[in-house]
């Protein structure tokens, strides 16, 4: 064993030359590709990167803490795949392509000259709290040498780059440190990426992160289509469990019997919790005791959890992965379909309008039509009264249905066309521009995919549909909390205003804000919202509620003008001739100017100008934390600049640290509300939801006084608003109390 161990060791250390031979043979698992690499030492990078540039970086990475991505003689390593001839001159353009996910990379554009790598590592290893405190920060050597080696020119030594093709949303090059707005020549975006053209193969249903792509990035972005969608189902336990309410529900007798296994079924499935009961399950002695339980009272929250399982079996979530320019199967557009249609079509109708597609598309194929035939056989069919729908049968209520159903099924078709606009923009080509957004919330809007995509007008934020569903969200966040707490109202509640689901919801959470604090958009006649004016108390029936409004970076860099809007809301609202007790925001500034603060009204709150993140969730990567409390505090120290029309001028700048105002709104607030824009990214799937908006709860929580009945701080409840639906009619407003949201 001692004799295997120590030839391994020889092995690594002698270098196994037939390492790169191996995989490069077909079916080696690199489909023929070489692994190559670069070292660059410091001076080499200096004479590329420009001794201001070098210098900066030299400052933020002395020798001894050169970051990742260096060999043992402190040199800089850069290496990909070769494919083909890569390091020679070719007739064909040279393209690097970075890319998160080697996996989903082949032989896709030039077979004799290009490169596969990955994007080299942006954080530092060990050490998450520098980036946290260092404000002027530069990426690490070795991410800048192999941006720099990458675009200098063959006959300088380096790959000589013509174009970059990035795969995978996103990257981070168009994150690192410069103008947040747009860049200058000393923003890294623009030193690293430069007048090299920037091909970005992005996700179609996030518009919000692709603006900094192409604002800080120089992307020319190709939208690609989400994978399909499927039902979530129950298993194991929870399957079990339906079939004993099942049998609960249709038995008259013996149900009795069935109390303690539904029971026991709940405990091991954690359903308990989600569902708690109303009423004493113990007896005297503290023990469990469900005989004592009321039937009605049992039958109701039986019923309560029947409804709930049928919640869950239906929820949907993303069904495996999406192939880039692959034209979806029959299975894959059902899913689509049944997913938007949500039941308003049957199966069976679905699969008809797939099948008719088919048959129209050959029709196509086989017979031609020639234009003015056709024009002039629907022309007849119009005169002569012809309503068949789109199976031949008399007209239905379902036809338009049937109708919009063909016409995504065609479009989702199209697919094909995201490699077309990756080599159409290889080719310096024009790619087509389209909306961004969500099948399911947008419909054929945005679609076809392969496009390059952009997001909406913020001047007529929030939209008529977006006003109407953030005020039904507000009164029933408000509700839920009413009925919590003895019919109190909260003080302070803090929402959280992100650019992806303010694009996708066109503004829901800034109307929810707007709500909260009795306020209502005003619009000029060209419909662009230019004030956001205060309902009179007597109309609004209740106290102006305070609102701690947590901004994503991408949400106060896109809505600059959303957010000097609101803060002038909160400026005038702060001084309204109205009682403090029915009027929390003056409240809590008069409390603030009695202790000297200045701008006590500030309520917009995010990073440091030109940066982004809570850092949270590199705290959380590395372990480099011992209490919850402690990433609570992280998100503070990083959220206590504020922002708006006030923060200007005067010689002070919109972005100023404010922490006294943001300690005083975390230690009045309530309730966190955060909404969710996507059936693809729930609370758990993404690091994003802990790292903000679990880490903001905790910050509240951190700033509580002690309960001394119980001996531990009062908790904030959380709100989430399920906003991917798109309906006006029903606004879904969870009351999770915070439990999904707990940090680690």
């Amino acid at each position: 064993m001692q004799s295997a161990i120590e030839q391994r060791i020889q092995r690594a250390k002698n270098g196994d030359e037939t390492v790169a031979e191996t995989l490069a043979r077909p079916g080696g698992g690199l489909a023929g590709a070489t692994v190559l690499g670069k070292d660059m030492n410091f001076d080499e990078l200096e004479k590329i990167l420009g001794k201001y540039m070098a210098k900066k970086v030299r400052k933020s990475w002395p020798e001894k803490e050169r970051g990742p991505g260096m060999n043992m003689k402190g040199e800089m390593v850069i290496n990909g795949l070769q494919l083909g001839n890569v390091w020679s001159k070719s007739n064909v353009i040279n393209c690097a392509l970075y890319s998160f996910y080697l996996f989903l990379m082949h032989s896709l554009f030039f077979r004799d000259d290009y490169a596969v790598t990955v994007q080299p590592l942006l954080g530092v290893e060990g050490d998450p709290m520098r980036l946290l405190f260092e404000r002027d920060l530069t990426p690490h050597p070795q991410y800048t040498a192999a941006y720099e080696w990458m675009r200098l020119p063959e006959e300088k030594g380096g790959f000589g780059t013509d174009a970059v093709v990035h795969l995978g949303m996103h990257g981070t090059v168009e994150w690192l440190p410069g103008q947040p707005l747009g860049n200058d020549r000393q923003s890294w975006s623009d030193e690293l990426l430069g007048g090299t053209p920037n091909i970005y193969v992005y996700a179609a249903n996030n518009p919000s992160e692709s603006i900094l792509a192409k604002r800080r990035g120089y992307g020319t972005l190709v939208s690609y289509d989400v994978p399909p969608y499927g039902r979530a189902g129950l298993y194991l336990e929870l399957a079990n469990l339906k079939d004993l309410v099942n049998e609960y529900r249709s038995g008259e007798d013996s149900r009795s019997d069935l109390r303690d296994a539904i029971w026991g079924s709940c405990d091991r499935a954690g359903m308990t919790a989600d569902l708690p009961f109303s009423f004493s399950v113990e007896n005297s002695k503290g023990e469990l005791d469900l005989s004592s339980v009321k039937v009605e009272d049992f039958d109701a929250w039986v019923a309560d959890l029947s409804n709930y399982l049928v919640t869950l079996e239906e929820r949907l979530f993303s069904c495996g992965l999406h192939t880039l320019g692959g034209q979806p199967t029959d299975k894959e557009l059902l899913s689509y379909l049944n997913a938007y249609f949500d039941n308003k079509l049957t199966v069976d109708e679905l699969e008809d309008v797939i099948a008719l597609s088919h048959e129209e598309q050959k029709s196509t194929e086989l017979q031609p039509r020639n234009s003015f035939l056709s024009w002039l056989q629907s022309f007849a069919d119009n005169f002569m009264g012809d309503n068949s729908d789109i199976s031949g049968t008399q007209t239905s209520d379902d036809e338009p249905l049937k109708e919009e159903a063909l016409k995504i099924v065609e479009l989702l078709k199209r697919n094909t066309e995201e490699m077309d606009g990756v080599l159409t923009a290889l080719n310096g080509g024009y790619v087509k521009p389209c909306p961004g957004g969500d099948l399911l919330r947008d419909g054929t809007s945005v679609l076809p995919t392969g496009r390059n995509i952009h997001a909406l007008d913020p001047y007529r934020m929030p939209s008529e549909g977006a006003w109407t569903r953030g005020q039904r969200a507000a009164e029933e966040i408000l509700r839920q909390h009413q009925e919590s707490n003895n019919g109190a109202f909260p003080e302070t509640i803090a929402v959280t205003l992100w650019g992806l689901d303010t694009i996708k919801t066109r503004g829901e959470a800034i109307a929810i804000v707007l709500a909260l604090v009795g306020a209502r958009p005003v619009k000029e006649g060209t419909g662009r919202t230019v004030n956001f004016e205060l309902v009179p108390l007597e109309e609004l029936g209740r106290p102006r509620v305070d609102v701690l409004a947590s901004l994503s970076g991408i949400f106060r860099d896109s809505f600059a003008n959303i957010v000097d809007l609101v803060d002038d809301m909160f400026e005038r609202a702060s001084v309204a001739e109205e009682s403090p007790d029915m009027n929390y925001i003056k409240k809590h500034c008069l409390d603030l100017e009695a202790t000297g603060t200045e701008r006590p009204a500030a309520r917009l709150f995010s990073n440091p100008p030109g940066d982004y993140g809570s850092m949270v969730n590199e705290v959380v990567g590395n372990g480099d934390w011992d209490e919850t409390e402690s990433l609570g505090e992280i998100w503070r120290g990083r959220n206590t600049y504020a922002y708006g029309r006030s923060e200007g001028g005067g010689g002070v700048r919109s972005g100023t640290a404010r922490p006294e105002v943001l300690d005083k709104l975390l230690s009045t607030t309530e309730r966190v509300v955060q909404e969710i824009d996507s059936v693809e990214y729930g609370l758990t799937d993404i690091q994003e939801y802990y790292s903000n908006t679990g880490a903001l709860k905790k910050a509240a929580e951190n700033r509580k006084q002690v309960d001394p009945n119980s001996g531990a701080k009062k908790k904030v409840a959380v709100s989430i608003i399920e906003a991917f639906g798109g309906s006006d009619e029903k606004v879904q407003v969870k009351d999770v109390e915070g439990r999904s949201l707990d940090l680690p």
